[in-house]
């Protein structure tokens, strides 16, 4: 008897263990689906949900008995949208201070508000692209997002952005004797820059990013911006984090940092207001993506502090405009990304409908938004687009985005990996 009791005591659990609970099954309906791959508009459109992947999309799926459905009506079902540069750790205000008046620990509670609203406004994928100071708090929100503990959007998060000593997001401008604090980690050389790599990646980094350029300024009606690391040193940084199975995001205006940087072949260019002719020519060749963060210059020409700054913004924002139309007609293949955290958070949609205004066509804007950011994050065949084995990441917006993108403005759902955060 005491044997039969022991038995059971053991093998009762495993059993159990061996025959999981099937997934719930979600069936979503909507008036509409976006195809985006084949840049095309479904009617009507369903997802067949079963735990956190998707089983079925189409125009009809099957219904599986007990299956909860959520009829969304006059909606279009598409994937959740990705932003490929958001500063978590940042918010309206003057950058430079925060990082002095604020703890990392109250830094940390403003970033899980910071993604609760980017998730609730439809981006369920983001790059966060440096924490400003706060070294690698970034990898605890994203640890505890994919544990459930807070609400947001997948991360992959950089720690720290590195930088040379007075470069960009250097304390520039305070009493020396204070000792006030880059808000990016110092690396100097080729060597050091392999040092802090190192150092991010076991602090937790998913990947890197640098800055590769600084200063920029306008003198003689020509654009001028400082390069921070020469073409040597960047393609040993690239080296290591390839070895490390990883890649290096820049931050960068123009030139020459731009052609260093797709020589040495980084994933991504950010912000990219000037790109020459072989520049662009590399990043079409290697797949390099322009990410333009035209919103951020946006709401830098509107809140500016006096009239001669927001002149200057605006005459920045007008370049960069110009030489978007010329990346465009050179194919520099592009990807989505705001720069929000300067400007509030959740309200990054303005981002696709200016690439929209400043001369992309809606369809092409939402595949670099959703197939491209895909790419860009080491995500491709997991989030992007509604197809069976992909993730359960869904949103739903009123009209038709490929008429006016305008609608994703109005997100009214929001499903991450299968769980309802909006509705």
């Amino acid at each position: 008897m005491a044997l039969g009791l022991a038995a059971a005591m053991s093998f009762g659990p495993r059993a159990l263990a061996q025959a999981p609970a099937t997934p719930h099954s979600i069936v979503l309906h909507a008036a509409r689906l976006l195809d985006i791959e084949g840049g095309r508009m479904l009617a009507p459109g369903e997802v067949l949900v079963e735990g956190e992947k998707i089983v079925a999309a189409g125009s009809s799926v099957a219904h599986p008995s007990g299956a909860d459905t959520i009829d969304l009506g006059d909606t279009t079902l598409m994937p959740g949208l990705i932003d490929a540069h958001v500063h978590l750790f940042l918010h309206p205000g003057a950058e430079d201070l925060q990082t002095v008046t604020e703890s990392v620990p109250q830094r940390v509670i403003i970033a899980t508000l910071a993604a609760k609203a980017d998730l609730l406004a439809g981006f369920t994928a983001e790059r966060d692209m440096g924490t400003e100071g706060a070294g690698s708090a970034d990898s605890a929100v994203r640890d505890a997002i994919d544990k459930g503990l807070i609400p947001g959007p997948r991360l992959r998060v950089s720690g720290n952005a590195i930088s040379v000593l007075g470069g960009h997001e250097d304390a520039l401008h305070y009493n020396p004797d204070q000792h006030v604090l880059s808000n990016a980690t110092y690396a100097n050389t080729g060597d050091e820059l392999v040092a802090v790599i190192r150092q991010q990646i076991k602090e937790g980094a998913d990947f890197i990013k640098i800055y590769e350029t600084g200063r920029d300024f306008v003198k003689d009606g020509q654009f001028h911006s400082i390069f921070q690391y020469s073409e040597p040193q960047l393609a040993q940084a690239v080296a290591e984090a390839e070895r490390l199975q990883t890649r290096i995001a820049v931050h960068c205006e123009g030139e020459p940092g731009a052609l260093y940087a797709a020589q040495a072949g980084v994933a991504s260019i950010d912000h990219a207001d000037q790109l020459s002719d072989e520049t662009m020519r590399l990043m079409r060749e290697r797949q390099i993506y322009a990410v333009p963060t035209f919103t951020i210059q946006e709401y830098f020409a509107a809140h500016a502090s006096s009239p001669e700054g927001a002149a200057q913004e605006h005459q920045f924002l007008d370049y960069h405009v110009q030489q978007f139309h010329r990346q465009l007609e050179h194919g520099v293949p592009m990807a989505v990304g705001s720069d929000v955290g300067p400007f509030p958070h959740g309200t990054q949609a303005r981002e696709l409908e200016l690439m929209v205004e400043y001369g992309m066509k809606p369809v092409d804007v939402l595949k670099a938004d959703l197939l491209n950011g895909a790419r860009l994050l080491d995500w491709e065949h997991e989030i992007g687009v509604l197809k069976p084995g992909y993730n359960a990441d869904i949103v739903a917006v009123p009209g038709n985005p490929l008429e006016d993108i305008r609608v994703l403005e109005h997100v009214s759902f929001v499903m991450k990996a299968g769980v309802v955060y909006r509705r």
